[in-house]
């Protein structure tokens, strides 16, 4: 009876981890469809994104590098801890 309780459980707590790494996934897809469209990039891949990158002024480029630094930010670098890419 127990191994079965705790299989249950087990189980129960990988549906929801494999429910937050798709979660997790969808968010970070919705962010880059964003990035397409704010930009105007047809091509939908990432070399329709480094063709746009490579047209782009410093501004432009460091403010793009700005947004996927913030979105893809790792969670283990807080307060002191600075990660540098």
């Amino acid at each position: 009876m127990k191994n079965s309780a705790l299989k249950g459980a087990l189980g129960a707590l990988a549906v929801v981890g494999v429910a937050l790494i798709a979660k997790k996934a969808v968010q970070r897809k919705r962010f880059i469809r964003g990035i397409f469209d704010e930009y105007g990039i047809k091509e939908k891949s990432p070399f329709g994104l480094a063709d746009k990158i490579r047209e782009m002024n410093d501004d432009q480029y460091q403010e793009l590098k700005g947004k996927f630094k913030k979105e893809f930010s790792s969670r283990c670098c807080r307060k002191g801890n600075t990660c540098e890419a």
